[in-house]
C-alpha cells in the first residue's frame, strides 16, 4: 500500500496568499492590456500613457493650446494616493515632473490597476530623464477688471513661462501681496488681480520672462506704463 503524505497538512500544489496575489495581479495585467477602458477628452480619471516601453499612470489636466491631440498630464506613482506611494515615487522621481504635454497617441486608454505591472516603480526604476513629453509650463495673468460687476477690462502684464508650478505660485503670493489694499486705486475704474494659468505658446511673444526680473517690479512698471 502507498500511502501520500501532505505537508504541514496543505496541498502541496495549493498557492500560498503571495503566490495567489501575485497571480490575480498577472491576470489583472493581461485583462488590462487585452480589453483598454477607451480614453474620452474632457474626462477627469487618470490615464495610462505609454513611456518607452513601460506604462504610467497619469492625472490629466483639461486641454493645452495645441488642440485636441495634445493634453497635460503629470505622472504619478501607480500606488497613488497610498502614503507609501508619495516616498517610493520622490526617490524614482515621480514628483518631480510637474505637467507635461503629451501626445494624445500615447495614452492607451483610462488607468487600471492592471497597468501597474509594467511602470517603472513595479521595477524599482527611476522615470528616464526624457519621459518623451515636453514640460506644459505656467503663466501668470495680471488683470485690470472694470468694478461695475461686468467682465470689461483687459490684461495688463503676462508673465511666463515657469518651469517649475512652485516658482508661478511664489510670485503669484508675492503679487498678491504687493496688490493688498491697492486693488482698486492701481487703475481707476478698475479691480487688479493675479490668476495662474497654462503657458501658452502660440502667444509667447506676449509674456515677460520672470527669469529676467522680480514680479513686483514688472508690475509697477505695467501699472506706470497705463498711467503714463
Amino acid at each position: 500500500m502507498i500511502r501520500r503524505f501532505r505537508r504541514c497538512g496543505h496541498d502541496p500544489g495549493a498557492l500560498t496568499l503571495e503566490d495567489q496575489a501575485v497571480v490575480d495581479q498577472f491576470r489583472a495585467m493581461l485583462t488590462a492590456l487585452r480589453n483598454p477602458e477607451p480614453w474620452t477628452p474632457g474626462s477627469a480619471r487618470d490615464v495610462a500613457v505609454k513611456v518607452g516601453p513601460f506604462v504610467e499612470r497619469a492625472h490629466t489636466r483639461a486641454g493645452d493650446d495645441h488642440g485636441p491631440e495634445m493634453i497635460a498630464v503629470a505622472l504619478v506613482h501607480p500606488d497613488t494616493p497610498h502614503a507609501s506611494a508619495y516616498l517610493h515615487g520622490r526617490q524614482l522621481g515621480y514628483t518631480e515632473r510637474g505637467w507635461l504635454r503629451c501626445e494624445t497617441s500615447a495614452i492607451l486608454g483610462f488607468w487600471q490597476p492592471g497597468y501597474a505591472m509594467h511602470t517603472h516603480a513595479a521595477a524599482s526604476l527611476p522615470l528616464p530623464e526624457d519621459v518623451g513629453m515636453e514640460p506644459a509650463h505656467y503663466a501668470l495673468y495680471i488683470e485690470a477688471r472694470k468694478r461695475d460687476g461686468s467682465l470689461d477690462g483687459y490684461t495688463l502684464l503676462r508673465v511666463g513661462p515657469f518651469t517649475q508650478t512652485r516658482h508661478a505660485q511664489q510670485d503669484h503670493d508675492r503679487i498678491t501681496a504687493a496688490l493688498d489694499g491697492r486693488e482698486t486705486t492701481l487703475v481707476p475704474g478698475h479691480r487688479v488681480s493675479v490668476r495662474s494659468a497654462p503657458f501658452d505658446v502660440s502667444d509667447h511673444q506676449l509674456f515677460t520672462d520672470p527669469y529676467e526680473a522680480d514680479a513686483v517690479a514688472l508690475l509697477d512698471a505695467a501699472v506706470a506704463g497705463v498711467s503714463a
